[in-house]
């Protein structure tokens, strides 16, 4: 059984409503458990800042699935919420990234554990505290040290 955080993210066809259709998804995932959630977040897009803003949050799911079937697993539910990928780092109706797996360190050409700009934002860090503020990541970094390095721009919508 792996304990797995996952960043979620939308700015297209009602983000919150999206994200919170998600959670329902995540918990209905094969040999999982939704263990837990954190608030909704709004944050400014990274990267085009020609797109709406994001609703962002953090998802702990407990699953048996290995890395590679919970990614095909999150990118259909993505599919499912009509996402298309038009261009790097653009406007989506959902987002899912994994961000950790246990302590695992993963790099391989379709999955890199942990998340390579986890560490850099606020969009993921904050909602991940609230999951586990006493956080350390495989680098031996500490969430809340990482916290302390970030400017908070995040307004919370939901709890």
């Amino acid at each position: 059984m792996s304990l797995v955080y996952i960043g979620l993210g939308a700015n297209l066809g009602q983000p919150q409503q999206q994200l919170e259709q998600a959670f329902i998804e995540l918990a209905r995932l094969p040999n999982s458990t939704l263990v837990t959630q954190s608030s909704l977040y709004h944050s400014k897009p990274v990267g085009p800042q020609d797109q709406p803003d994001y609703v962002n949050a953090v998802a702990l799911l407990e699953t048996t699935l290995e890395p590679l079937a919970l990614l095909d697993a999150l990118q259909q539910l993505e599919q499912d919420h009509g996402r298309i990928r038009k261009r790097h780092w653009g406007e989506r109706t959902l987002d899912l990234d994994i961000i950790l797996i246990d302590d695992s360190v993963i790099e391989s050409e379709r999955l890199t554990v942990p998340h390579p700009f986890a560490q850099q934002r606020s969009f993921v860090l904050i909602p991940l505290s609230e999951i586990n503020p006493e956080l350390v990541f495989p680098n031996g970094k500490a969430l809340g040290q990482l916290l302390t390095e970030l400017d908070n721009d995040l307004i919370r919508i939901r709890d």
